[in-house]
C-alpha cells in the first residue's frame, strides 16, 4: 500500500526517497527520479568547511530549479558551529537539513565526520541542537548502527536526536566497520522503529521493487531510502509503486531505457558542460546497461570515449542492437 510520509512541516505525496550520493546525485539524477516517483530527493553530501572555505565551488553542489522540490540537502563536518553556520545557509536551498552521521568513507571518517561521530554521542547531541536552533526545516540525521557490530549505539543515537528536535532518523543497518560487506540487518530497522518516538526511513540492500516491499513489510518503517539501487535505474521507483498498488511493476524497454539515457546526457551537458558531463556520465552509462549482453564491452569502449556525439552513438548504438536480458 502506497503511503504518504510526513517530516516536520513536509508532507510527501510518498515515502520513497533517493539518498544522497557523493558524485552522484545531482540535479539531472534527481529529475530522472522524481520524474519515475521518488518524492523527496537529496543533493549529494555538502562540506560545511568547504561552505566556510571554498564558497563557490562547495554551494553549487546545492544548485536546483523549481522543478527540483522538494529537495533534501545533506551535510557534513564535525564541528557544532559550522554545521550550524552549514544549515543556515543550506536552508537557502532546499526544503530540508540532513546530518550525515553514517558515511563510512576512509577520507570523511578520518576528519571526524560521517559515522566517526557514532562514537561521540555528546557530540552529537550539541550538533543537533546547534543546528536545529539555525534552521527552521525539518531535520533529519542518517546514521549506521554504530561504529563496529558489537558497539551497536544506534538507539542511544536516535534518543538523542528526537529529543533535540530531529523530525526522522534514518539507519542504515550496517556497522561502519562492515563498510558495505554482509547483509544489511534490517531486525535494528524494525528496532528502532519501536523505539524512535519520530519517522523511521530505512536504508541498505534494495535493489529492486521486491526489497522495498520486504523492508517496509519487515520492518514497519515508515519510508525508505533508495542509494545503490537507483544508480543507472530510476524505474525502482515507479516498479515499487506499481507493487504497492497491487500490480507486476513495469520494466523498461530497451527504447525507454535509451530514452531516459539520452535525457541524462542531454541534462547533464547543460547543467556542467560537456567535458565534465562526459566524464561523469561513463559511469551512469554503465549502470545503464548493467545486466544486458555486451554490457562489458560497451564498458571498454565508453570509457575511452571524450566527446559528447561520441557517447551518444556508442549508447545508442548499443541499445538498438540490443536482444534480451542475461543473467
Amino acid at each position: 500500500m502506497i503511503k504518504s510520509l510526513v517530516i516536520g512541516s513536509l508532507n510527501l505525496a510518498n515515502n520513497l526517497i533517493l539518498a544522497p550520493m557523493a558524485g552522484i546525485t545531482n540535479e539531472p539524477v534527481r529529475l530522472l527520479a522524481r520524474e519515475y516517483g521518488a518524492s523527496l530527493c537529496f543533493t549529494e553530501m555538502v562540506s560545511v568547511n568547504g561552505i566556510a572555505h571554498d564558497g563557490r565551488k562547495t554551494l553549487s553542489l546545492m544548485a536546483s530549479s523549481e522543478s527540483d522540490r522538494p529537495l533534501g540537502v545533506q551535510l557534513f563536518g564535525d564541528n557544532p558551529g559550522l554545521l550550524a553556520e552549514g544549515a543556515r545557509i543550506a536552508s537557502e536551498y532546499g526544503n530540508l537539513i540532513d546530518i550525515n552521521m553514517g558515511c563510512p568513507v576512509r577520507k570523511v571518517v578520518n576528519s571526524g565526520s560521517g559515522s566517526a561521530l557514532l562514537r561521540e554521542p555528546a557530540k552529537v547531541k550539541e550538533i543537533i541542537r546547534a543546528v536545529r536552533a539555525a534552521t527552521g526545516l525539518p531535520l533529519t540525521v542518517k546514521i549506521r548502527s554504530g561504529w563496529q557490530a558489537e558497539d551497536r549505539n544506534f538507539p542511544e543515537i536516535a534518543r538523542i536526536a528526537a529529543g533535540e528536535g530531529c523530525d526522522a532518523i534514518t539507519l542504515h543497518p550496517r556497522s561502519r566497520s562492515q563498510m558495505f560487506d554482509g547483509k544489511a540487518e534490517w531486525e535494528q530497522i524494525a528496532e528502532l522503529k519501536q523505539l524512535a518516538g519520530i519517522p523511521v526511513i530505512g536504508s541498505g540492500d534494495l535493489f529492486s521493487a521486491r526489497d522495498v516491499a520486504a523492508m517496509l513489510e519487515r520492518t514497519g518503517c515508515d519510508g525508505v531510502m533508495i542509494a545503490r539501487g537507483a544508480l543507472g535505474n530510476p524505474w525502482i521507483f515507479r516498479e515499487v509503486l506499481q507493487l504497492l498498488a497491487g500490480t507486476e511493476p513495469d520494466c523498461p524497454a530497451r527504447e525507454e531505457r535509451l530514452a531516459v539515457a539520452l535525457r541524462h546526457i542531454e541534462g547533464f551537458v547543460s547543467a556542467a558542460g560537456e567535458h565534465i558531463a562526459v566524464r561523469e556520465m561513463r559511469k551512469h552509462l554503465c549502470w545503464y546497461v548493467k545486466g544486458l549482453a555486451g554490457a562489458s564491452r560497451f564498458r571498454d569502449l565508453v570509457n575511452r570515449i571524450d566527446g559528447k556525439d561520441e557517447i551518444i552513438k556508442a549508447v545508442t548504438d548499443f541499445f538498438r542492437q540490443q536482444g534480451d536480458w542475461v543473467s
